[in-house]
């Protein structure tokens, strides 16, 4: 099977921007095949049930997000604005300051304002003024996990979508943008 790596830049933030008057902070966007637009957003930690599993508010610095959703170029039969499930997405926040990370697995949960998305209420590997990488990386879901009706392997293939990792690197005023991608 391919295998694509994607990467977006690298988004250094503070997240101690977050904690002011920014409920949510779009970090980085980015559409992939087949038709699916990521949105990756910071947001202050949330009350979360059951906390045991999406971090607890009162342990936590951040509430990381990504929003998956299906576009116009989806494949047919796909809603338009749809959920995207299955995905297996996580995070690794790197703190630029000491060096010190962590790596953390976005998990599916709901609300009022973005509806289905992935996300996690985390504690950061540092102070909340430091300046963090955080590398995102989007699966697809395991064989095992999903089943594929014949006419979505003969259409799109036996595949959700690729392997992406997306790397975002925002200080508010410089932002770059590299692209790599690598084939297996």
């Amino acid at each position: 099977m391919n295998k694509i790596l994607f990467c977006i830049g690298f988004v250094v933030i503070s997240f101690n921007t977050l904690s002011k008057d920014l409920p949510e902070m779009v970090i980085g966007e980015e559409t992939i095949n087949p038709g699916i637009n990521l949105i990756f957003e910071g947001a202050i930690k949330d009350d979360v049930s059951p906390a045991y599993k999406f971090g607890k508010e009162s342990t936590s610095d951040i509430h990381l997000e990504v929003l998956s959703t299906w576009n116009e170029n989806a494949p047919r039969g796909s809603t338009v604005g749809g959920f995207v499930a299955y995905l297996e997405v996580s995070a690794k926040i790197l703190n630029e300051n000491n060096g010190s990370y962590k790596n953390i697995r976005l998990l599916p949960h709901i609300n009022m304002s973005d509806n289905l998305h992935y996300a996690l209420n985390t504690k950061l590997p540092g102070k909340r003024d430091d300046l963090y990488t955080v590398i995102f990386t989007i699966k697809p879901p395991k064989p095992r996990d999903l089943g594929m009706h014949y006419d979505w392997r003969e259409e799109v293939g036996s595949f959700l979508t690729f392997i992406f990792v997306f790397t975002i690197i925002h200080n508010l005023t410089d932002r770059r943008i590299c692209f790599r991608r690598d084939f297996n």
